[in-house]
């Protein structure tokens, strides 16, 4: 019980010491009730087309205004929300795990083994741009929010793996591991046990700054029409929808521009101030 006063503590002076850090956690925290009630919170259905009042500025009626078919730009942001947020978390889910099983396997073990998923496997993948992998990868499936993850997830597990393989080579050395493996610790115990839980640390601000990076890749693909079909609203497709009426209905761009822009910079404050707080060094500097 004291140990989680003192945990909510110091997460409560950290925040007073990073208000970016506590800005960004709020609004992750309405995106994502965004995301969940999305049906309850939307004034109108995304879908629905209206088209006597399309083009209409923000007005009391529409707050954010509505697009080139009279559909309601906040409904479809409130639910575009859903997207960004399960896009997000599913790329960096599969990103982790296989990054998780790659990097320890090749941290482990090391020799060949390690030589041939570094410089073999890993290099291939990043010798190639992860946006073009997704798009091919979309292109040869076609689009869904399904294929989208496995498409992004693609280029995205490599950085996981090599900062995994980082760590665990640098801890599969400590006094620790070696009285794990001195006790007949198996290896599958040993790296679960006792590598992974010291070197989680790291992982989890990777994860947090990989959670923006995944949704200006989906904002990106809907913007290039390999995202989720019509009509389901997302923030890149409804930017891409935004294009021919830059100039006659500024809003259609700003509202779905301002979503993603504020979702990306939040998860990036978070994460640094992930980074800051999980460093004994920079809470010692804080005097947290």
């Amino acid at each position: 019980m004291a140990s989680t006063v003192l945990t909510l503590d110091n997460g409560i002076r950290s925040a007073k010491h990073n208000p970016l850090a506590f800005a960004g956690a709020v609004l992750i925290t309405l995106f994502v009730c965004f995301a969940v009630f999305a049906p309850w919170i939307a004034p109108h259905d995304p879908a629905a087309i209206d088209l006597p009042s399309r083009l209409s500025p923000p007005s009391a009626s529409h707050w954010f205004g509505s697009d080139e078919l009279g559909r309601d730009i906040l409904s479809r942001v409130i639910h575009g929300a859903r997207i960004s947020m399960l896009v997000g978390v599913g790329v960096v889910a599969v990103s982790l795990f296989i990054g998780l099983i790659v990097g320890c396997i090749a941290g482990y073990y090391g020799g060949k083994l390690d030589r041939f998923l570094n410089v073999v496997v890993m290099n291939s993948f990043m010798s190639f741009p992860g946006i073009l992998l997704a798009i091919a990868f979309v292109a040869f499936l076609g689009p869904g929010i399904f294929n989208l993850i496995l498409a992004l997830a693609i280029g995205g597990w490599v950085g996981y793996a090599r900062l995994i393989r980082g760590q665990v080579l640098a801890s599969r050395e400590r006094e620790y591991v070696e009285a794990a493996r001195a006790l007949g610790a198996s290896d599958w115990r040993t790296i679960t046990r006792h590598i992974l839980p010291n070197i989680i640390q790291p992982v989890i601000v990777q994860a947090a700054i990989g959670m923006a990076g995944a949704v200006l890749a989906e904002a990106t693909m809907s913007f290039l029409g390999l995202g989720v079909p019509p009509p389901t609203a997302s923030w890149g497709s409804m930017l891409n929808d935004s294009r021919a009426h830059l100039f006659d209905a500024p809003h259609m761009v700003l509202f779905p521009a301002a979503a993603v822009m504020l979702t990306v910079l939040s998860f990036n404050f978070i994460g640094d101030a992930l980074r800051d707080y999980l460093d004994p060094r920079s809470r010692i500097e804080a005097g947290l």
